[in-house]
């Protein structure tokens, strides 16, 4: 897509796909790439809607420039300054030098900071900028995912410029709206991106979500992810239900096993909550599934079972990562059950205990611990925690 695509007869998409960065943050595995949106707004005055992640700059500036030929930009308007979103700033100044440049006073902080930059029209929230037959609202909205966060609304065209929220992994496959695209596709790749990069702020994406209940939005356009134009509140009440915690009947099991024998009791789990009648199980080995799939399918189930072989007196690392990242997420609203293994000393069980007290999750009896390899009354239990765990699945949803 190496043209600029329209939205509206007076607005467009002048955005780029990424199916280079294999690792989104240093962090998040891309196997299927990000796109990097930006939107043009072409009345009286020309407005450019965040930029793209400096590596396709050239594109950008293409895109740009084979819409407006020789016509400027007046101003930028900067929704979000992490870099996948800000790089091309500087650049841009370069080749539009009369572009005045629009953020919160947040936003010129870190201009300043990353750019050098510090010619900024500071606008406050609710603030209004009439640009012909239309005017742009500036909607304040701080920690979504960060602190100078903000949406801007098109008051004629209806279009909330919403930033990262609403967004998702995945490049943009030759559509850029949801009903020229596979949803079920980027629904997964959607709930992962919230999960992992905005799910620690969920509380923050019900106030902003409460910032726009007065709007009447036709249009919602991220900077990563599809652009929802049929059906705006799908992507909408989507980012509610993540953002409340809001889940479904399902156990997802994780297990770290250095020996087989740990995986053998989430096994004997995982035939318990079968057995139990739930059939959304998601099963998985936590140094062989990259943590942010993990995060992901626990966010949308209800149960979560977490087992761990006891590594140097300590919780099975790849197991302590998932615990670490659950507790910075503050996630809320799960059932939890718990097993583990040792040869000659202790030490996961105790560790996903107090995981769990800081947590607050209900616990699901009994809680297992083997040593050595898994004797038959062992995987008994292990059964058992599992059809107890389905029972209370069940009951919750």
């Amino acid at each position: 897509m190496n043209k600029a695509i329209p939205i509206t007869d007076s607005v467009y998409w002048v955005g780029v796909n990424d199916k280079e960065t294999d690792i989104f943050e240093s962090l998040w595995p891309l196997p299927n790439g990000i796109s990097y949106n930006s939107y043009l707004i072409v009345d009286e005055k020309v407005v450019l809607v965040d930029t793209v992640k400096i590596t396709y700059h050239d594109d950008f500036i293409e895109k740009i420039k084979g819409l407006l030929g020789d016509k400027g930009i007046d101003y930028l308007v900067i929704n979000h300054m992490e870099p996948d979103h800000s790089g091309s700033v500087r650049s841009l100044k370069r080749s539009f030098p009369e572009m005045e440049i629009i953020g919160n006073e947040k936003t010129a902080n870190f201009l300043k900071g990353f750019y050098d930059i510090d010619e900024v029209k500071v606008i406050e929230d609710g603030e209004r900028l009439a640009l012909g037959e239309r005017e742009l609202e500036f909607r304040l909205t701080p920690m979504v995912h960060w602190p100078e966060t903000m949406m801007t609304y098109d008051c004629k065209e209806k279009i909330i410029f919403a930033g990262d929220a609403f967004g998702g992994f995945g490049a943009l496959h030759g559509g850029i709206f949801g009903d020229e695209l596979d949803t079920d596709f980027y629904e997964d790749e959607i709930r992962r991106y919230f999960v992992n990069i905005v799910g620690k702020y969920s509380p923050m994406v019900q106030k902003a979500y409460s910032k726009l209940s007065d709007l009447d939005i036709e249009i919602v356009a991220s900077t990563h992810g599809p652009i929802w134009r049929e059906n705006p509140q799908y992507i909408i009440d989507e980012y509610v239900k993540y953002s409340s915690y809001q889940t479904e009947e399902g156990v997802v099991i994780v297990y770290g096993s250095m020996y087989g024998n740990t995986k053998k009791m989430a096994e004997a789990v995982a035939r318990g909550v079968a057995e139990g009648g739930v059939d959304q199980i998601r099963l998985y080995d936590a140094s062989r599934t990259h943590v942010s799939y993990l995060m992901n399918d626990i966010w949308k189930y209800k149960g979560m079972v977490l087992g761990a072989c006891t590594y140097n007196t300590e919780l099975f690392p790849p197991v302590a990562a998932l615990t670490s990242a659950l507790l910075n997420r503050r996630m809320k609203n799960h059932i939890l059950g718990i097993f583990g293994s040792y040869s000659w000393s202790g030490g996961a069980v105790k560790e996903l205990k107090a995981f769990n007290d800081q947590m607050k999750f209900e616990l699901v009896e009994p809680v297992v611990e083997a040593q050595y390899s898994p004797a038959k009354d062992i995987l008994e239990q292990c059964y058992l925690l599992g059809k107890n765990m389905a029972d209370r699945v069940k009951d919750n949803n």
